[in-house]
């Protein structure tokens, strides 16, 4: 299993890597819960930090709204930044075939760039609150549209985590139809330490955080080395408990 962090800066995303975080996940937290950052943020991280250290960043695109050509466009360009992994967030869709359209645009622009960038169709955990794509149409929008990672966030962080938002059983189907779809499974929302082991015993792939690894598990505080490290080593301990 790895380990996503979401740094929102440049110095943020230092403690990250310094933290030895398996992937440094570039976004911005006041444009929402897969908030797009500005370009030049992930174009220093590669520039500076991809220099001395072997790094896997993470690019989101923001909560995005129906508009293939939009989020084709956006990806492109953070293809061109240097991203092993491109997180589109299918916010503004509410059925497969809009969710289906973006991914297969957001999907087909990175593959002008590389075929080694992984592509990731992210769905809200919450999406029954506010009428979006369930987790199933997810994993099949995701699917159809040759990407590569289906994920589950959560849009209103103000409402619980991962755990609120869904059942136990919905989340294990989840990795499972991702799974069996020949995908990676990838999931976040406010995940806390006490989730990590559920979600290695359940066969998730990637666990992204933020909170989690900010003081008093507020995400608004800012990111530290110190809790990147301690949180780091926990699940490393979670995945040796579960081997």
């Amino acid at each position: 299993m790895r380990i996503l962090i979401s740094p929102v800066s440049f110095d943020e995303a230092v403690m990250v890597v310094a933290g030895n975080a398996d992937i440094v996940d570039i976004k911005n937290v006041l444009e929402g819960s897969l908030g797009a950052q500005m370009p030049w943020v992930p174009k220093q991280v590669v520039t500076e930090l991809g220099k001395n250290h072997k790094l896997t960043m993470s690019v989101a695109l923001g909560d995005l709204a129906y508009k293939p050509g939009t989020a084709a466009l956006a990806a492109y360009g953070a293809a061109c930044l240097g991203a092993n992994y491109i997180k589109a967030g299918l916010y503004g869709m509410s059925t497969y075939e809009e969710a289906f359209a973006v991914m297969d645009a957001v999907t087909r622009a990175i593959r002008m760039v590389s075929n080694d960038i992984l592509s990731v169709g992210a769905g809200y955990a919450d999406y029954r609150r506010f009428g979006g794509v369930s987790y199933k149409d997810i994993v099949s929008a995701v699917k159809d549209a040759k990407a590569d990672v289906a994920m589950l966030d959560t849009a209103l962080k103000h409402e619980g985590n991962l755990f609120d938002a869904m059942s136990g059983e919905e989340i294990k189907e989840f990795i499972n139809l991702g799974h069996e779809a020949g995908l990676l499974v990838a999931l976040a929302g406010s995940v806390k330490k006490e989730h990590i082991k559920i979600l290695a015993d359940w066969g998730a792939d990637i666990v992204g955080v933020r909170g989690a690894v900010c003081p008093d598990g507020d995400r608004q505080k800012g990111i530290t080395q110190e809790h990147v490290e301690a949180f780091m080593k926990f699940a490393r301990a979670c995945e040796r408990q579960v081997a």
